[in-house]
């Protein structure tokens, strides 16, 4: 054995008796790995004693020698391992206790969204008139020039019909053009058209007009459209119908008037007003169904009447809350939409 094998011997012997007490001594598996790296890894005495082994000529003695520094090297890395598992064992728990949840507490829910003032509106309103009988129907949107208006008695003449009101598609023929219903009374004539009087029906949805945007007018907005056809339908029943519905919708105390106006599908025709707000504001309009509607869809004029209304769910939110400004529903700032909860 060489004079520096020999030293490298002895090194081992006494990192042997070192070792342990230092091992022992580690406080975290990051100290621990450093240690690991001085007592076995790539620089440690025992690595050098391994490249002293090639200078022993001496088979026999190269043998014992190697497993001497060998069972050095094991028994070091043994006592590494232990105290692995235990340096572990103890941040593991240090972790837990640090994550625990207390259940107890309460808990962070996240913040729940809402309806548009629109959507609740249009949906109060479907509730009340359903309460009252009658049956929800929805429609296309993309309409025929038809239904839209020949099928509403709306002669040929009508300006709504112009491009300058209404939306038309680059879609269908000059017989009966496309376009995008201009209000929700196109289902008048389609329901009718499928169902047999008695008829209680109300038709929600968005309609769409060639206007600009500004305080009180919108190319996209909803309406509710009603229908009720039956036997002996009196302008009584009309008027009964939708003060019951204002008082419902505004208070118990809310008045209404009808004043007389003109829609070519129905006959007579109104619109109502309600006083609130210390004033007398439009509301809707209405009348007694055209008999000339009737005869569209094959319903008998002689044996059957009724009245039909429509309305405007911006309308209605605004009139309800003392919006004076249509673009604030239109507005997708949340602290303008937060308001109205």
């Amino acid at each position: 054995m060489t004079a520096n094998l020999a030293d490298s011997m002895e090194v081992l012997e006494q990192l042997r008796t070192e070792a342990p007490p230092r091992i022992a001594a580690a406080t975290s598996v990051a100290d621990l790995d450093a240690l690991e790296a001085d007592l076995v890894g790539r620089t440690s005495p025992v690595a050098e004693a391994r490249r002293g082994l090639g200078q022993i000529a001496d088979g026999a003695i190269r043998g014992a020698t190697g497993k001497a520094i060998n069972d050095v090297a094991l028994e070091i890395q043994g006592l590494l391992d232990a105290r692995r598992t235990t340096l572990e064992a103890q941040e593991a728990s240090v972790r837990l206790a640090s994550d625990a949840v207390d259940v107890t507490l309460p808990g962070h829910a996240p913040r729940r969204g809402t309806l548009h003032l629109i959507q609740s509106t249009m949906d109060e309103i479907v509730d009340i008139f359903v309460g009252l009988g009658y049956t929800v129907a929805t429609g296309p949107e993309a309409e025929t020039e038809f239904y839209n208006f020949t099928a509403l008695n709306i002669p040929a003449t009508h300006p709504s019909r112009l491009e300058s009101d209404t939306l038309y598609l680059d879609y269908g023929d000059e017989q009966d053009e496309v376009l995008l219903r201009t209000h929700t009374s196109p289902m008048q004539a389609r329901y009718m058209e499928e169902h047999d009087p008695p008829t209680y029906v109300v038709v929600p949805g968005r309609v769409f007009r060639a206007d600009a945007v500004d305080a009180t007018h919108s190319p996209v907005f909803t309406q509710l459209e009603g229908l009720a056809v039956d036997e002996n339908i009196t302008l009584g029943d009309l008027k009964g119908t939708l003060a019951a519905f204002a008082k419902q919708f505004f208070g118990t105390d809310t008045k209404v008037k009808f004043i007389p106006h003109y829609f070519p599908f129905t006959e007579p025709s109104a619109e109502m007003h309600a006083y609130t707000n210390g004033q007398w504001i439009e509301l809707l309009g209405c009348g007694m169904v055209n008999p000339a509607v009737f005869e569209q869809v094959g319903y008998d004029p002689a044996r059957y009447t009724g009245f039909a209304f429509g309305m405007g769910m911006e309308r209605m939110a605004m009139v309800r809350h003392g919006i004076t400004d249509l673009r604030a529903l239109l507005d997708p700032d949340r602290r303008v939409l937060e308001q109205y909860k």
